[in-house]
């Protein structure tokens, strides 16, 4: 088994989705995930914490990367402009290769209960990190908290529309088309 290859924590990521997809995601070891993956299991621990997290990959990379996009916004921009930013500049990580993967590993995680809980905690920690980015930007509270809300729930409806079979459209694409659906949406509730 080799120790140091290129790309082993990717390669964990799809023997993961892969076995938990046909096996079941409590009928799979982290054993049988190193073993698909060709490398051992200690070299499984030193990536994840446990077989539930290599679904949840790159968590703090991706809160400091909404933190550092919000502190580089233009200064005067609004707090919606600034966090779609944001979200939009953490899509671009996602490269089309992980389009398919994308919706294995979302059909596995809504197949479970413990992971659809840690899907929603993971959203949770994102709109703190971007509500709390838009904070330190000086921006009022409710407002910030709005933004990041709408901004997170627009990443996330993106990347469900992303994961859909014959999806052309990139991600940053869609990201900008769930925003402009939801700022719709906000402005009809407004004016009822």
């Amino acid at each position: 088994m080799g120790r140091w290859e290129p790309n082993t924590r990717l390669k964990l990521i799809d023997a993961a989705v892969e076995l938990f997809a046909a096996n079941g995601y409590e009928a799979t070891t982290v054993v049988q995930i190193a073993a698909q993956a060709g490398v051992s299991k200690m070299t499984f621990f030193r990536h994840f914490a446990d077989k539930r997290e290599v679904l949840f990959a790159g968590q703090a990379e991706f809160v400091e990367l909404l933190r550092d996009s919000v502190s580089r916004g233009p200064k005067g921009a609004g707090a919606l402009a600034v966090a779609a930013a944001a979200v939009t500049e953490l899509a671009a990580v996602f490269p089309v290769e992980r389009q398919a993967p994308t919706a294995r590993l979302n059909a596995v995680v809504a197949s479970h209960p413990d992971l659809r809980e840690r899907s929603a905690y993971k959203r949770a920690l994102l709109t703190a990190a971007l509500e709390g980015a838009l904070l330190e930007r000086q921006v009022p509270a409710a407002t910030a908290g709005v933004a990041a809300d709408v901004a997170v729930r627009a990443l996330h409806d993106a990347f469900d529309r992303w994961a859909e079979p014959g999806q052309k459209r990139s991600l940053p694409e869609l990201i900008g088309q769930a925003l402009g659906e939801l700022t719709q949406a906000a402005t009809e509730l407004v004016g009822h």
